[in-house]
């Protein structure tokens, strides 16, 4: 049976819609106290209380998480309000499809310095905590998860930097599994194929139609899905370390 994450505190970057909302509240509902990173407060206060009305306990921690100062504040005020950081989600991220020739690289820069960079600063500014967790009650284990994507497992045309992005996310996951997983902190990431989020919103008009082409019989994956997901490597004993996860809707080919 799964464990429970009753005493524990939860940081969830990106919360403030799809994947990162639906984690936090699967997060909550399992016992975690969860703090809600992301830019937009209104919506980060909407989920947190519905949390709260649910009788979870959630912080609200407007943040750009590229800004690494703003990054480390996030962390050390989880820890200063809510005692501890046991369970570190990064979740926020931005796709912005479309050739490599003649790109706005404006677009390169917020991919690498939000999928990147951003999720760079909270690992780094996390890691102190997530040690000194694993190290006490009342579960002894800690765990960071990186939301990736199957971007980070296979290139395609149009996607170049995105998939730059997102194999680097995986390639910094590995490495650091290595370095800290004999002291407990179990190092995962998660793989989604496609989802229902607001990720394709920010796609150019002239890209987004082409790109989204490919799943118009597909039935995608939902937010709660990967929340799902999420959820069991947190909850697994401490002897079980769920390194990755692949998760596609069973119509995806590729």
């Amino acid at each position: 049976m799964a464990e429970h994450l009753t005493g524990t505190v939860a940081l969830v970057t990106g919360a403030s819609s799809g994947i990162g909302a639906a984690t936090g509240r699967e997060l909550a509902r399992r016992g975690a106290a969860v703090a809600l990173v992301a830019r937009r407060k209104e919506r980060l206060e909407q989920l947190a209380a519905e949390i709260q009305g649910e009788g979870g306990k959630a912080l609200v921690l407007d943040t750009d998480i590229t800004d690494q100062r703003q990054a480390i504040d996030a962390v050390e005020r989880t820890v200063a309000e809510l005692g501890r950081l046991d369970t570190v989600v990064n979740n926020a991220g931005v796709m912005l499809l479309g050739p490599i020739v003649d790109a706005p690289t404006a677009e390169w820069d917020r991919m690498v310095a939000l999928n990147l960079q951003g999720l760079l600063y909270v690992a780094h500014a996390a890691l102190p905590h997530l040690l000194t967790a694993a190290d006490s009650g009342p579960r002894n284990v800690a765990d960071l998860v990186n939301v990736s994507s199957v971007a980070g497992r296979r290139a395609t045309p149009n996607s170049g930097v995105y998939n730059l992005t997102k194999f680097g996310v995986n390639a910094f996951t590995e490495s650091l599994r290595q370095e800290v997983t004999e002291r407990h902190v179990r190092v995962s990431v998660v793989e989604p194929g496609a989802t229902v989020t607001e990720l394709a919103d920010h796609l150019r008009e002239e890209i987004r139609e082409t790109a989204m082409r490919v799943f118009t019989d597909v039935e995608k994956l939902e937010a709660e899905d990967i929340a799902d997901a999420i959820a069991y490597i947190v909850t697994r004993p401490r002897r079980v370390a769920v390194n990755e996860i692949l998760i596609r809707p069973t119509e995806q080919v590729r």
